[in-house]
């Protein structure tokens, strides 16, 4: 019986930042959460485990590459996901957005538009505020937060923690 190999990715590079010549092993699909990950075993598109195995929590984009410990790059790939894609009046769409925020939902801006990931509960109060939606399957790339890596900090005495 053969060895299992298994691939370690222990640093990662913005896409368009590889060096020139870097050579390409493989691709690595991945929705929003597994995007967003220190240490994971993952699953490569030609089938192979790869660990992801970071320094930090490091947030993936679509694009992006996996630096291997024995050389080579792993491409990113954001998988589509189901979203909604949420329409309105410029004063409807901001009250929408003041109630998906209230709710801590991940938000991701599309031009004139929001994208949420689906839900059908969420979609009933959407168009219920006067909005429009439009179901589809896309990446998700939400916005980080204001808070995104901040160190922790407290609203009241020892209770410190990070957003």
């Amino acid at each position: 019986m053969l060895p299992i190999l298994l691939m370690r990715a222990i640093a990662m590079l913005r896409a368009g930042m590889w060096p020139e010549g870097a050579r390409e092993i493989d691709a690595v699909r991945l929705d929003f959460d597994h995007r967003h990950r220190r240490r994971i075993l993952l699953k490569t598109e030609a089938g192979r485990d790869l660990l992801l195995d970071l320094a930090e929590t490091a947030r993936l984009a679509d694009g992006d590459a996996l630096v291997l410990a024995g050389g080579g790059l792993v491409r990113v790939i954001a998988a589509d996901e189901d979203l909604l894609e949420i329409h309105a009046a410029p004063a409807i769409l901001l009250r929408i957005a003041w109630h998906l925020g209230n709710r801590h939902l991940a938000v991701q801006f599309a031009g004139p538009a929001l994208r949420i990931r689906a839900d059908h509960v969420i979609a009933a109060m959407i168009l219920g505020l006067g909005g429009q939606i439009h179901e589809l399957r896309a990446p998700f790339d939400p916005e980080s937060g204001a808070y995104a890596g901040a160190a922790p900090h407290s609203h009241d005495p020892g209770g410190f923690h990070d957003h």
